[in-house]
């Protein structure tokens, strides 16, 4: 039949047909997916230090949470394979990391040394700040292994002779670490070592002997002498 003049002619298709449901037509991309998969591509940090395994862990939990919420709303929420894949990196990075740090910790160790950190070197409760405690003593004149942070000076290459303290807190931010988290190490190597603000480990013979230092107020009272770093 003829349309009018002014008679809007039927479209050959509805167009409400040419659009799926909403539902289908969209679906969010789930927030924790996004969270687990962003830890997990940050998953090798974990192989610089045992605090970071934290990283790959925390992945691989939000992977399962997001997996979880994904089947939990299908209609709403997608992201599956960026799920199964923050899990699946995450997993490896820190069995990966694990055995790279254990292995590191078995091995680092050279033959007749003992290992020191800094709580075998405070005085005990009740004892004055200055005080040696007997494992600081039971150490003194032996052939250690220290973990720290080197207290930044002038010099920036070849350094012989500086204070290895307990934690970046001390080091980088212009604390004045106390007296019993300072370590002066004298290097055997006369090339010295640049700074570094990484952890250093340090090998040598440690000593008790109080002693004064331009580096610090209040001088130290331990030591680790004829050291190399490693």
């Amino acid at each position: 039949m003829a349309s009018g003049l002014f008679e809007t002619p039927r479209p050959l298709h509805d167009p409400a047909a040419s659009f799926p449901e909403v539902a289908d037509r969209y679906r969010a991309l789930s927030g924790t997916t996004i969270a687990a998969f962003v830890l997990a591509l940050l998953s090798p940090l974990a192989f610089l230090d045992w605090w970071l395994l934290v990283v790959p862990l925390l992945a691989f939990v939000l992977g399962v949470v997001a997996l979880r919420d994904i089947a939990a709303r299908p209609d709403e929420l997608t992201g599956r394979p960026l799920s199964l894949g923050a899990i699946g990196l995450s997993a490896v990075a820190f069995v990966g990391a694990l055995a790279y740090l254990s292995w590191v910790y078995a091995t680092e160790l050279p033959e007749g040394f003992s290992r020191l950190n800094y709580a075998a070197l405070q005085p005990l409760d009740g004892d004055p700040p200055t005080a040696v405690p007997d494992t600081a003593r039971a150490l003194d004149g032996r052939n250690v292994l220290l973990k720290g942070y080197m207290y930044p000076g002038k010099q920036q290459q070849g350094i012989t002779q500086f204070l290895l303290v307990r934690d970046q807190g001390d080091c980088c931010f212009g604390g004045n670490p106390k007296i019993t988290d300072r370590v002066l190490v004298q290097l055997r190597d006369p090339k010295g070592i640049p700074f570094s603000p990484r952890l250093t480990k340090i090998a040598g013979r440690f000593a008790v002997r109080p002693a004064g230092t331009e580096a610090l107020d209040g001088g130290v009272l331990y030591h680790v002498e004829d050291a190399v770093a490693r």
